[in-house]
């Protein structure tokens, strides 16, 4: 189980990595597309580079993150296999560290960066998002964070069955 929470947290360090590249670095607009309404209409669609290679160091953090990510992934089916857990052993294994993360990105990303300007993060590399954030846009996504946790079910239910086949 320790394993998998270690895991779990390299996954949320991925997901971190993967919007400080995004937002901090690359800084497209298109890396907002799931963020509220009231954000995209003051957000430029692109911000001039600060400094030079901004954008492909943001580009390497985000490469970075996605393979941290998916190592994370197949470590924990190696670990399932290695130790011959079964098929809801496994499950359920993947489905914590998917939830954890769906955890985190509501918790950590939607609530604290984004609802309380935490860090002040999205004010730091824009500005003026500074005066849109705000308590009342929690929930705003809601249908898709549902939509993912119903995913998270088959895509687990899919990883722990690849997991048997070895």
């Amino acid at each position: 189980m320790s394993v998998t929470i270690a895991l779990s947290v390299i996954m949320m360090l991925g997901l971190f990595l993967m919007l400080l590249g995004g937002v901090g670095f690359v800084q497209d607009k298109r890396f907002f597309s799931s963020a509220p309404k009231e954000v995209l209409d003051v957000v430029p669609e692109t911000k001039s580079q600060r400094f030079a290679g901004q954008h492909i160091l943001g580009w390497i953090i985000i490469s970075l993150a996605v393979v941290l990510m998916i190592a994370a992934v197949i470590i924990e089916g190696y670990y399932g296999v290695k130790n011959e857990s079964r098929f809801l052993q496994q499950f359920l294994r993947f489905m914590l560290m998917f939830l954890g993360l769906k955890a985190f990105d509501i918790g950590f990303f939607d609530w604290f960066l984004l609802c309380n300007a935490g860090l002040n993060f999205f004010p730091h590399f824009y500005p003026e998002t500074k005066p849109v954030l705000n308590k009342h846009l929690f929930g705003y996504n809601w249908k898709t964070h549902l939509l993912h946790v119903i995913c998270i079910i088959p895509v687990s239910a899919l990883l722990a069955g690849m997991c048997l086949l070895f």
